[in-house]
């Protein structure tokens, strides 16, 4: 292995086992990785990279490019049973979705703020892109129920789509197109964070013991909701896999 990618690998490794800050960016590798940092520095041939739990050094040619994170006002979280409670509880139900799994997802995608807006054009509470709100005939992404019961439908396909939970996540934050190309979690250190902040939202509604995650959500049109079963060892490596 390369002294490149050596130090590639080990700054992946300081990453997951770092608390993301409060604001931060995304630098982009050429390898396709994303690292969040608080801040970074040109040194010569190398860029400095400002973490959570310290710096590290990579060769500047290493970085494709720096790119804001998505900073929403501050403001109190709003809980599953707050403004939006009955929002969320009704647009689960029509989509048999859990709705802690649909309060989770908003709370990791807009921290339940209507009038998001990312630095890439997602919008309101579930962050839909513009044209994935005209595909579920959204009209106005920043109506609380619009957005919710788009962003549930849309969720619920995903899940139809991909046929587990880690899947469907990981498709609602990197995009099926990519979920299909890596066949299983696309290798992006803000995907498999994501995946783990929705999942971490939902053991702390529901109060359940940290378990594997390694679970398959089933949808069926004869199934009024969806439901989860363990992963199989050979479905479990496939999860895993980069």
């Amino acid at each position: 292995m390369s002294r490149n990618a050596l130090c590639l690998a080990f700054l992946a490794a300081a990453i997951l086992a770092a608390a993301p800050a409060a604001r931060a960016d995304w630098a982009v590798l050429r390898n396709g990785q994303r690292i969040h940092v608080t801040g970074h520095e040109r040194r010569g041939s190398e860029v400095i990279l400002q973490l959570a739990g310290g710096e590290a050094a990579l060769p500047a040619a290493a970085v494709l490019r720096f790119e804001p994170e998505d900073i929403f006002p501050a403001a109190q979280s709003a809980p599953a049973s707050g403004p939006y409670g009955a929002i969320v509880a009704k647009a689960a139900s029509q989509n048999g979705l859990d709705r802690n799994l649909l309060s989770s997802v908003i709370r990791a995608e807009s921290d339940f703020h209507p009038r998001a807006v990312s630095p890439k054009g997602a919008l309101g509470l579930m962050q839909l892109m513009p044209s994935t709100a005209r595909s579920l005939a959204v009209r106005n992404p920043f109506d609380p129920a619009e957005n919710v019961e788009g962003g549930a439908r849309y969720l619920k396909g995903l899940l139809g789509k991909f046929g587990d939970l880690n899947l469907a996540l990981a498709a609602y934050n990197a995009g099926p197109g990519n979920v299909s190309l890596y066949g299983g979690i696309p290798p992006f250190t803000e995907t498999h964070a994501y995946i783990a902040r929705v999942r971490r939202d939902m053991k702390k509604k529901t109060g359940k013991k940290p378990g594997s995650g390694l679970v398959k959500m089933i949808c069926s049109p004869l199934e009024p909701r969806c439901h989860e079963e363990s992963a199989s060892p050979t479905e479990a490596s496939r999860l895993r896999r980069p």
